[in-house]
């Protein structure tokens, strides 16, 4: 199963894109990127790490691992998360990047829970989760590097944590992936990895 932790910074992303080759704006994705960093500031992931990183991961995951390189795709997947997590709005992003990437970032961002208490916010998760089924192709994938980024080093999480993630992953998030040839590999192999979590 490969992992994809490489891309700690946009200064290596940004080499890394360009030693490809690959035909990809630099220059918009890392106006994403500057614009995720204002957005999420000094936030940390729940292992410490700095929240960009797992922006970066997701980025990673989309260009060498699924070779995407559409623009829009791309810069939602760095901005996937500042309306969920930042006080960055819809409104914000369509200002900076314009409808069709704030569409994408709309899609994969999870509204807030409705009641208080942790059946409703599961509740809420899960129906947001449903939702996917109807999202365009476009933002199944950024939803797919998101959930790459968040599992592939799941062993690092508590133990209760690992198997509801798991189950979580299993039973909304690879039945997406079944039309991404390269995410359904991906998570097949991921899939037998952690399968010690059944």
């Amino acid at each position: 199963m490969e992992v994809f932790t490489r891309w700690h910074t946009w200064d290596t992303a940004r080499a890394d894109i360009e030693a490809s080759g690959a035909q990809i704006d630099l220059d918009a994705l890392g106006r994403a990127v500057s614009a995720a960093e204002r957005w999420h500031g000094d936030q940390k992931r729940p292992t410490g790490a700095p929240y960009v990183e797992h922006l970066l991961e997701a980025l990673e995951v989309l260009v060498r691992g699924a070779g995407v390189t559409t623009p829009s795709v791309l810069s939602a997947a760095v901005l996937h998360d500042v309306v969920e997590d930042t006080p960055a709005t819809l409104r914000d992003v369509e200002d900076e990047f314009g409808p069709e990437v704030t569409e994408l970032v709309d899609w994969v961002t999870k509204p807030p829970a409705g009641g208080a208490g942790r059946q409703a916010k599961r509740a809420a998760k899960a129906a947001y989760l449903r939702r996917l089924g109807d999202a365009p192709p476009e933002a199944v994938r950024v939803k797919l590097a998101d959930r790459v980024s968040n599992v592939q080093t799941l062993d690092r999480m508590p133990p209760d944590f690992q198997r509801r993630y798991y189950a979580e992953t299993i039973t909304y998030i690879v039945p997406l992936a079944a039309a991404e040839p390269w995410f359904r590999s991906w998570y097949a192999a991921w899939r037998a990895e952690y399968a010690h979590l059944l």
